[in-house]
């Protein structure tokens, strides 16, 4: 022990006394922290600077006209791209932004198609297309800088794509928040609605049962419209028929009135002649009735009265052939037009009876006029044997005559009065009638093709009645199906859902959804350990890598032999020689480790720790490395650079282990580094007390392997490696 203290302090006493070992010490000593210090400068916080990265941008768009809204996607874009800060945007056409791009001015160059905008706005058709944004980057000019550019490119399509969804569910929600309060002023029509759907679900057998008997009576109806086509012809026939008919009619009352007019002066002379005839007899009569009569003259008389007798008669005839003319000549002309479905003609029943009762009178004034004139026949007979008889014969035929000159008269009164007026307007009536008849027939005729054109739209109407009948019968289990269906979808939606609510749901704030769909999730960080940046982040490993350079690098100026130092074997070299590298170490870390919390300023939760830990590692490292120089000498210097690069790639102090190649990620667990870097993260993050225990105890067994090594292998192997080193020195290339 004792000539392990003796190199100890001879060592240092070298270095006290010797000035340029001592500058040369000093430096081993800062050196290591300067390659820690600035590789953590270096990286301290580089993605504060990606402003400084030029990225070109080249906006082809040509906007786009949506439900006559015009809109500018591109241009929007590079708007608000010109306020962004997180690159150096340049704004510049295709042509000249990719000439850049190669040249490696630019990093790299998002181009905004031509129909970015067009293509946004598909999303209102039912087949929308994707937006692209074509990005270009030139990846051989730097490793970082694509992933840091592309990761913008990320951004602003993430921020597109937001912005898009936003606006598209603002404006949904606007029409859902319409929709909301129409459903809400409409609820009672939905649930009326609802009502017809179940009543039309129950009432669905009835209307497929009506339907049938539809269809049934339009085969019906048809059937009727085409017998009444058949008989439209025939109905056209007896129109015309009819109207030539009451034409017919018609000339015969004019004629009818026209001889009555002509006739009715000769009927009255006729009847005033025939009275005349009888107030003569009268008057004759009482000529008779005369005592002086000369009864000799009595042939005479009585063949005066005769011939007066037979000429009233014969006007009576005459005035009833009159009678009997108009009365049956209307019949007969009648008859003649060969119809009885024509309107009627001539005189009507009341005309024909007050015809009759004039004919009856005139019978009897004839009747009374034939008795006369045979009582007559008696007064030759009578007049010499009864005188008395005579006279009252005579006075009995005064009487009759008198009478029948009165009868005359009041048939004439009557025909004047009430016969022929009446008889007159009885025919201007019957015209009037058959007038109308007439007009209505003619309307008739007109109307028949009008009729025929009808029924004939009515029939074709029928028939695309009876194709749509036919359809809803042929349909009726399909829609029977969906409104059964319907039906029962709506009881069920009842049973789950409240339609209030879903009201309620439609008339949520547009805003407030907007403002939800433009971020649907917060990323709510947490963190447990919450480191400052990426250097201090970085800070663990660049300081544990130091500290293994700064082992090397003693190893490479300083020698791990002894000299001027009899009687001292080589493990007392060993443990001598290695306090010293220690002490060394230690100062090494003492100023990266300081110069870490006082010159970069690095967060670091637990800095006395901080300190300790990095002793520790110190010691562990230059223990490691002294052990293979000293025992394998400049094998030993090439095992500890190996190791260097092997615990650079592999002890993921860069990269998560995860994410390292096989190879790395098997060695990982046997590297000092994986462990030292993790302890040292736990004093600048936070304490987890049974990782550091573990890396504690893991750095302690590669200690305790390595200082065995050198215990029992320097003797063992010392004299074979310095036989080595004589030999590469003596090629003048090693020292």
């Amino acid at each position: 022990m004792k000539n392990i203290i003796r190199i100890f302090l001879k060592d240092w006493r070298s270095i006290g006394t010797n000035w340029v070992a001592a500058v040369l010490l000093g430096g081993l000593i800062i050196l290591p922290s300067l390659y820690a210090w600035f590789n953590i400068g270096a990286s301290w916080d580089p993605y504060s600077q990606t402003d400084q990265l030029p990225v070109g941008i080249v906006n082809e768009d040509k906007g786009a006209t949506i439900r006559d809204k015009e809109i500018d996607a591109g241009e929007e874009l590079t708007q608000e791209l010109k306020n962004n800060d997180r690159m150096e945007w340049h704004f510049s056409n295709r042509e000249k932004a990719m000439k850049k791009l190669r040249y490696g001015d630019y990093f790299a160059v998002i181009v905004i198609p031509k129909d970015f905008s067009e293509k946004l706005g598909t999303v209102i058709n039912d087949k929308p297309e994707k937006a692209e944004v074509e990005y270009y980057v030139n990846e051989k000019v730097n490793a970082i800088a694509p992933k840091i550019t592309e990761k913008g490119a990320s951004v602003i399509v993430d921020q597109i794509t937001s912005n898009f969804v936003s606006v598209v569910n603002g404006t949904i929600f606007d029409l859902f928040n319409e929709l909301g309060v129409e459903f809400e002023k409409d609820l009672s029509d939905i649930q009326q609605f609802e009502e017809y759907v179940f009543k039309l679900e129950e009432n669905l057998p009835e209307i497929n049962r009506l339907v049938s008997d539809a269809m049934s009576d339009s085969k019906d109806a048809e059937k009727v419209i085409n017998q009444v086509q058949a008989l439209l012809p025939e109905a056209e026939q007896i129109t015309s028929e009819g109207l030539n008919t009451i034409d017919d009619t018609t000339q015969f009352l004019n004629e009818a009135e026209g001889r009555l007019n002509e006739l009715a002066p000769q009927v009255k002379e006729d009847l005033r002649k025939a009275q005349q005839t009888a107030e003569d007899v009268n008057e004759f009569l009482t000529n008779l009735k005369s005592p002086d009569i000369d009864l000799s003259s009595v042939e005479k008389i009585r063949g005066q009265m005769n011939q007066q007798i037979d000429d009233s008669v014969q006007r009576i005839n005459n005035v009833q052939g009159v009678l009997e003319q108009v009365r049956s000549g209307s019949n007969t002309n009648a008859g003649e037009q060969g119809t009885t479905e024509a309107e009627p003609a001539g005189l009507n029943q009341d005309q024909k009876e007050a015809i009759d009762g004039a004919m009856t009178d005139l019978d009897q004034i004839k009747a009374q006029l034939q008795t006369i004139k045979g009582d007559t026949e008696k007064i030759d007979v009578e007049l010499a044997d009864k005188q008395k008889e005579v006279d009252d014969l005579l006075s009995s035929l005064q009487e009759k005559s008198g009478d029948t000159a009165n009868k005359i008269d009041s048939f004439l009164k009557e025909y004047n009065e009430n016969i022929e007026p009446k008889v007159l307007s009885e025919i201007a009536s019957a015209k009037n009638t058959l007038s109308n008849a007439r007009s209505t027939l003619k309307e008739a005729q007109t109307t028949i093709p009008e009729v025929e054109r009808i029924l004939t739209s009515t029939e074709e109407n029928i028939g695309e009645g009876q194709n749509i009948l036919a359809y809803m019968l042929n349909e009726y289990p399909y829609v029977n199906d969906k409104v059964n269906k319907l039906a029962d979808r709506i009881r069920e939606i009842q049973g789950e859902t409240d339609i209030n609510d879903i009201i309620e749901l439609l008339k949520n704030d547009p805003m407030a959804e907007q403002s939800f769909f433009e971020e649907p999730i917060v990323l709510s960080k947490n963190s447990l350990f919450p480191i400052q940046n990426y250097g201090t982040g970085m800070t663990p490993f660049y300081t544990v890598l130091s500290l293994w350079v700064g082992a090397l690098l003693l190893v490479s100026l300083l020698t791990t032999e002894v000299s001027g130092i009899e009687g001292v074997s080589n493990r007392q070299v060993y443990f001598g020689k290695l306090l010293t590298f220690i002490s060394i170490g230690f100062l090494q870390t003492i100023v990266v480790t300081l110069g870490d919390l006082f010159i970069l300023h690095v967060n670091i939760v637990h800095p006395i720790l901080f300190v300790l830990f990095g002793l520790a590692t110190s010691f562990v490292f230059m223990l490691m490395v002294y052990t293979l120089v000293s025992v394998f000498g400049d094998v030993g210097k090439a095992m500890a650079i190996v190791f260097l690069v092997l615990q650079i790639a592999g002890s993921g102090g860069t990269y998560p282990v995860a994410l390292l190649p096989e190879f790395f990620q098997k060695i990982h667990p046997f590297l000092p580094f994986s462990y030292a870097v993790d302890l040292m993260r736990e004093a600048v993050g936070g304490i987890v007390w049974p990782r550091v225990k573990e890396d504690l105890f893991f750095l302690g067994v590669f200690a305790i392997v390595f200082l065995l090594l050198g215990t029992f292998l320097k003797e063992l192997l010392n004299k074979k490696t310095n036989q080595l080193m004589k030999k590469s020195r003596k090629s003048g290339l090693f020292h």
